[in-house]
């Protein structure tokens, strides 16, 4: 152990691991890479699979807030993830390959979404590509990537569920967070998170606010965003809340990204 070379640095010897580092290690602030960008999650099940009679005026109104705003669009998968984990899980299919198949529909969304944009200059981008956005904003680019995130083959099994839980929602909201965004934005077929399926339950509650360990412990049978956000969301360090608005609903966006009180806001906090 005597031989062993060590960098002279602040963390020098220590194994990361280590409880009591972080009280030694004393927290930076961190960068805020893109802090005027707001992400504008759009569903695949809430919004793509729709087709052209709510995908079209949909573009139309980002591109045209676009020209106001820095936007970054983030795809869903929609439908057709629904067909391959099914077929994946009855094949088998650990959950990391699972993961992979899902990331596959998602950027065929981010595809078409990308050209549905490319009047207003919308532009297809990669996972990799998100440390560039400052530079392609200048440029006027409109950016379009796909929601999920890159945990592929690594993302963690389950003993109770199969279905990667770092999906599309996840995606949007882990990018907002390392790009220090503005907004985090999710767009969704329903004018906010409720509690109850408003199509099972007309009755059903609208939640307008709520915190995500509020939210985390009326332990939803189901919920229109993934539960895997709320759990991120508790801990973030530039996202603190996230919005869940209609997307359908012309306007909405706008709404959002000036901070008025619409569909649902859930609070780290």
């Amino acid at each position: 152990m005597k031989k062993r070379f060590e960098l002279s640095s602040g963390l020098q010897g220590e194994t990361l691991v280590r409880k009591g580092m972080k009280r030694k290690r004393s927290m930076s602030e961190q960068i805020r890479i893109a802090p005027d960008i707001n992400v504008i999650k759009i569903g695949g099940h809430g919004a793509i699979d729709y087709g052209r009679e709510v995908m079209h005026p949909l573009c139309e109104e980002i591109g045209r807030l676009s020209k106001k705003h820095q936007l970054l669009v983030v795809t869903g998968c929609g439908g057709r993830v629904r067909h391959i984990m099914d077929i994946g899980m009855d094949l088998g299919m650990p959950t990391g390959v699972l993961a992979e198949l899902s990331a596959k529909i998602s950027e065929q969304n981010a595809i078409m979404v990308s050209i549905l944009l490319s009047k207003y200059n919308g532009t297809r981008i990669h996972t990799g590509d998100l440390l560039e956005l400052p530079m392609l904003l200048k440029l006027g680019i409109l950016p379009v990537t796909h929601g999920t995130p890159p945990y592929g083959l690594y993302e963690h099994p389950s003993r109770t569920d199969m279905i990667p839980p770092h999906r599309t929602d996840t995606g949007a909201f882990l990018i907002a967070e390392v790009l220090g965004a503005k907004n985090c934005i999710i767009g969704k077929n329903v004018d906010g998170l409720y509690t109850e399926d408003p199509r099972k339950n007309p009755d059903a509650e609208i939640i307008c606010e709520i915190t995500a360990q509020e939210l985390l412990d009326m332990n939803l049978p189901d919920m229109v965003l993934e539960p895997m956000v709320v759990e991120l969301l508790k801990e973030a360090i530039h996202i603190r809340e996230v919005r869940i608005i209609n997307c359908h609903t012309r306007g909405n966006i706008e709404k959002a990204i000036a901070g008025k009180k619409i569909g649902t806001i859930i609070r780290a906090e």
